[in-house]
Parts: structure tokens; sequence; C-alpha cells
């Protein structure tokens, strides 16, 4: 008892020295690591950085920096660094087979970030969902659907499959195929779809909207119409020509057919 209050005597105050100095080390390095990373972010913003990269570039600063905080500490405490950094490789190669998986999601996040295919607020398709990209992370990636619904996909799963981008391009074809009975009058039905499309303001002048005959169907005359919009304006201008289509062919008397069955009722003399 007395060997230990005499060792707690001599080493106590030295140990306590040490270990308020690792504190004070990890509380600064800390908050100089997120300023140093705001300002990496500061800068890059203002050098015109897509804003996903620039997020993504200063997580990983301030990973890092934490890392080389980490061993200023132990260092302080009289530690063998270089040993410490060996050991921390082996324990790194250990981890990374272990967690192959979310390696993999993190290399696929670095090459999203490289080659960027998409953008924060794009409206995209890919890893068998679509939505609006609200965050690349180092693992996986955030989108939000139509109906305000979280989607988060690894990125692994992103990076394997087909990309539809939606939003990556100023301007969007519509695609309407609008059948008439074989009755009808096509050069009528043609002239009453195309000044629908011309009286459109939304609807682009340059690409010419057109409306030709696609297909003589089983029960329709089928007819491709296709204006070009602003992608910005796809659902609207869509939902406008579906109805405006539907309401003008009808007041001319020109029917648009639908699928329909004839059952015919034979009655069977009984003896």
């Amino acid at each position: 008892m007395e060997s230990l209050t005499n060792w707690i005597a001599n080493n106590g105050i030295d140990w306590g020295i040490k270990v308020s100095i690792v504190i004070a080390i990890f509380i600064i390095g800390k908050i100089i690591a997120r300023v140093l990373s705001n300002l990496l972010k500061k800068v890059l913003i203002q050098s015109g950085t897509d804003s996903m990269l620039v997020e993504f570039l200063g997580r990983i600063a301030y990973g890092l920096l934490i890392i080389v905080v980490a061993l200023a500490a132990g260092d302080s405490l009289g530690l063998n660094v270089t040993s410490l950094i060996a050991v921390l490789g082996a324990v790194s190669l250990a981890v990374g087979l272990a967690l192959k998986d979310s390696l993999s999601n993190f290399a696929a996040g670095v090459m999203i970030i490289i080659f960027r295919p998409f953008k924060m607020g794009d409206f995209v398709t890919a890893g068998g969902a679509a939505g609006v990209i609200d965050e690349i992370g180092l693992f996986a990636t955030l989108m939000h659907t139509g109906d305000n619904q979280r989607i988060i996909i690894p990125n692994s799963a992103i990076l394997s499959g087909i990309i539809i981008n939606t939003s990556a391009l100023p301007t969007r074809r519509i695609d309407l195929v609008i059948g008439i009975g074989y009755d009808e009058n096509i050069g009528q039905a043609r002239d009453i779809i195309m000044a629908i499309l011309v009286s459109n303001v939304l609807i682009m002048k340059d690409p010419t909207p057109s409306v030709s005959v696609s297909e003589l169907g089983h029960s329709s005359v089928n007819l491709n119409v296709r204006p070009w919009v602003n992608s910005t304006d796809y659902w609207t201008v869509r939902a406008e020509l579906l109805e405006s289509i539907k309401g003008k062919l009808d007041e001319a008397g020109i029917k648009i057919p639908y699928p329909q069955q004839d059952i015919h009722v034979h009655q069977v003399k009984t003896e």
C-alpha cells in the first residue's frame, strides 16, 4: 500500500499532466480539423466546384486530420507512433477484408464523385429506384421519390447498373401514342392535334413538333405525337396535351377506340 502511494506521489502528477495535454491536443486538434475542412470546402465552392464533390472531399479531409490528431495525441503520451502506424496498417488490412462490401461502396462513391453521372437535385433512375438526388455519402446515395419517400442506395449498386439521368439535358421530347378509329379521317385528326401543339406556349418551335401515323393496330390507327419541351415542363405539358387532345377529338366527333368484347348468346333448344 505504501509503495502504491509512493508511486502515485512520484508519477501521478506527470501522468495527470500528460493526460491533460492529450485531452487538450485532441480537443484543439478536432477544432482545427473542423476549421481546415470548412476552409477547404469554402475554397472549393469559390472555385466553382460541384457542391456534391465539395461535401465529399470535406468529409475525407476531416477524417484524415482526425487521424493525424490521434497520432499526435499518442505521441505526447510517449507511445511509439511508428509501431502504432504499423499496427493500424495491419488492423486496416484485416478490417478491409472483413468489410470488403463497404469498401466497395466507398470506392464506388469515389468513382461517382469523379465521373459525376449526376449531381444533387437531379432526377435519376439508378440502383433499381427513381428519385431526386439529395446526398452522395461515403457508402450510400440518398434520394427522395415524388411522393417524398427516402431511398438509400449502396453506391456499388448504382455504379454497377444503368443510370438514367432525366435532368442531365435541358430539353426532352414527349412521346404520345394517340389511337383513332379506322373509320375516322386521319388528316383531320392530325390537323387538330398539330393545332394543339402549335398553340401551346411551352412547346418548342425548334425542333418542330410532329404528328405521324406509327401503326395500323388491331382496333385503331395509332398516331405518334412528338413535341419538344424544356425538361422542367415535361410533366406539365404531357398532362395538358392528353387532356386537350381528348377534348378536341371528342368535339370533332373523332372517336378514340378502346378494347371491347362482343358476347353472343345462343339459345340452345332442349327436348
